[in-house]
C-alpha cells in the first residue's frame, strides 16, 4: 500500500492503470469471473468496470486503490506461504474451516472491504 501511495502523489492516472494492471492479473490467475472482479473492485458502474478492464477511464477513488491493495497483499502472502503458485492460486477457492467453512474468496466476495482486510490479516497471522 505505500508504493501505491507514494505513487499517488506522483501520477494518479499512472498509479491507477499500474494497480489495474496487477489486479486483473491477479484476477486471471484466480479464476475470478468478470462479476467477481467487480465486486472485489467495490461494484463499480458497469461502464466504468470495462474502461477500467481496457486500461481507460478515471483515476481511481481512494477505496478502489485500497481494495487492490488487500488483494495484492493476500495474493503476495499466498506466494510466501505455497511452494507453488498452482497451490496458492488454489488457495482462495478453497473451504476454511477459520471462515466457517467458506471460502476465502467466498469472504471476500461479500463486498465489503472489511472482508478483503479479514482474509489479508488472516494470511498475516499464518506467516508468522
Amino acid at each position: 500500500m505505500k508504493q501505491i501511495v507514494e505513487l499517488r502523489q506522483q501520477d494518479p492516472k499512472r498509479v491507477s492503470q499500474v494497480s489495474l494492471k496487477v489486479f486483473f492479473n491477479i484476477a486471471s490467475a484466480w479464476h475470478l469471473s468478470r462479476e467477481q472482479e467487480q465486486v472485489l473492485l467495490g461494484e463499480p458502474a458497469r461502464s466504468t468496470f470495462y474502461k477500467w478492464r481496457k486500461g481507460e477511464g478515471p483515476v481511481l477513488p481512494r477505496d478502489t486503490l485500497e481494495r487492490i491493495s488487500y488483494v495484492m497483499g493476500i495474493y503476495k502472502a499466498l506466494r510466501i506461504l505455497f511452494p507453488t503458485e498452482d497451490q496458492a492460486n488454489a488457495w482462495p477457492g478453497k473451504a476454511n474451516a477459520y471462515f466457517g467453512g467458506d471460502s476465502a474468496l467466498g469472504v471476500m466476495l461479500k463486498g465489503s472491504l472489511i472482508n478483503l482486510a479479514d482474509v489479508r490479516r488472516y494470511l498475516d497471522h499464518a506467516r508468522g
